[in-house]
C-alpha cells in the first residue's frame, strides 16, 4: 500500500496571538510554545512540508473593528509589515515560499519540491485561509497531500476554518490537541470535527499515524 503524503499546516503562531504582549494576545498561548517548537524541529529532522498561515492585515480589513464585538470582528492585529505578524521563534519557517493574498502570483508544479520549497508561507486577510487567500486552493491542488496535521491558534475560529476547510475538500485532517490554544467566548468546534472524521491526537503520538 502506498504511504500517504503528509505535510504539516500551521496556523497563525504570530506574534500578537502568542506574546502576553500581543494585540490579540490568547489567554494561556505561552503554554504550546514548547509542544510548537518540537512540532516544527521534527518536521525539520523528517523534512516533512509545512503550509503555515499568517494573518496580515490592511486597515481596511473586514474583521478588524475599533469597537469589535471578539466574535466576528477584533481590535487590529497582525497588521503588515509589523512584529505582531511575525511568527513566534518556535515556528518562525526555514527560507519560506511566501504567497501573499493580495498581489499577483504564478504558482506551477515546481511549488510541489520540498527540497527547494519545504515551507510555504500563505498570507492572509480573512480568518478562512481559504478566502482569505485565492492562491490557497492552489497551493493545495498542487502539493496534493493526503494527511495533514494542524495545530496553531486559535483553536475556535481560524484553527476552526482551516481544519473545516481541509476536511471538506477530502483531506485526512489529524490535530495535535495539545498545540492549539482557543479565544474565550467562541464554541469550541470539537463535535463538528468529529463529524468531518477529524482526529485529535497528542503530538506525542504523531508517528502512529504516519504510515
Amino acid at each position: 500500500m502506498k504511504s500517504p503524503k503528509i505535510i504539516f499546516w500551521n496556523v497563525d503562531t504570530q506574534v500578537d496571538f502568542m506574546e502576553p504582549d500581543g494585540k490579540l494576545y490568547v489567554q494561556g498561548a505561552e503554554e504550546i510554545r514548547p509542544i510548537l517548537g518540537k512540532i516544527t524541529r521534527f518536521a525539520s529532522d523528517n523534512n516533512i512540508r509545512v503550509v503555515n498561515t499568517a494573518d496580515y492585515h490592511l486597515v481596511n480589513s473586514a474583521e478588524l473593528s475599533n469597537s469589535p464585538d471578539f466574535v466576528n470582528t477584533f481590535p487590529p492585529h497582525c497588521m503588515a509589515e509589523t512584529k505582531g505578524a511575525m511568527y513566534i521563534s518556535e515556528t518562525d519557517p526555514e527560507r519560506p515560499l511566501i504567497i501573499d493574498w493580495n498581489q499577483e502570483l504564478m504558482l506551477d508544479s515546481r511549488l510541489d519540491n520540498p527540497e527547494r520549497f519545504r515551507n510555504v508561507l500563505i498570507r492572509k486577510d480573512a480568518f478562512d485561509v481559504f478566502a482569505g487567500n485565492p492562491y490557497t486552493e492552489r497551493v493545495l491542488d498542487i502539493i496534493q497531500p493526503d494527511r495533514i496535521f494542524v495545530y496553531g491558534v486559535t483553536t475556535n475560529v481560524c484553527v476552526d476554518q482551516a481544519v473545516t476547510g481541509l476536511a471538506e475538500r477530502g483531506k485526512e485532517v489529524f490535530v495535535f490537541s495539545d498545540a492549539i490554544k482557543e479565544l474565550p467566548n467562541i464554541p469550541l468546534p470539537f463535535e463538528k470535527w468529529k463529524t468531518l472524521g477529524v482526529m485529535m491526537i497528542p503530538f506525542n503520538d504523531v508517528e502512529k499515524y504516519m504510515g
